[in-house]
């Protein structure tokens, strides 16, 4: 694990991701832009193999995080914001409910 071909692979996930979470707010996107070029930039010259294991694993959480997790607002008041869920997040919404089913 930890090819220079899957360190490419998943810059480009987490950029993909960060296009789809933050999009149309300029300022999260170049925030995030920042923050992975930042972090890849830093770890570059990285040659444990289990120091970048670690790193592509942290990454890969990342991401995954970031696709599963945020959900954009938008200030509509002083005090009231209005949430922005993607269309992929709300697939695995399942009503909650309290009663346990019944034994046939």
């Amino acid at each position: 694990m930890g090819s220079r071909a899957e360190v490419l692979k998943l810059f480009r996930a987490l950029h993909r991701t960060r296009q789809q979470v933050f999009k149309n707010d300029a300022r999260a996107l170049e925030a995030a832009r920042q923050k992975i070029n930042e972090e890849f930039r830093n770890h570059q010259d990285e040659t444990s193999s289990e120091r970048i294991a670690e790193l592509m694993k942290i990454g890969s959480d990342v991401e995954v995080l970031l696709r599963t997790s945020v959900i954009q607002g938008l200030h509509t008041g002083s005090d009231s914001l209005m949430l922005i869920p993607r269309k992929d997040l709300l697939l695995d919404n399942v009503p909650y409910c309290d009663t346990p089913p019944r034994k046939l």
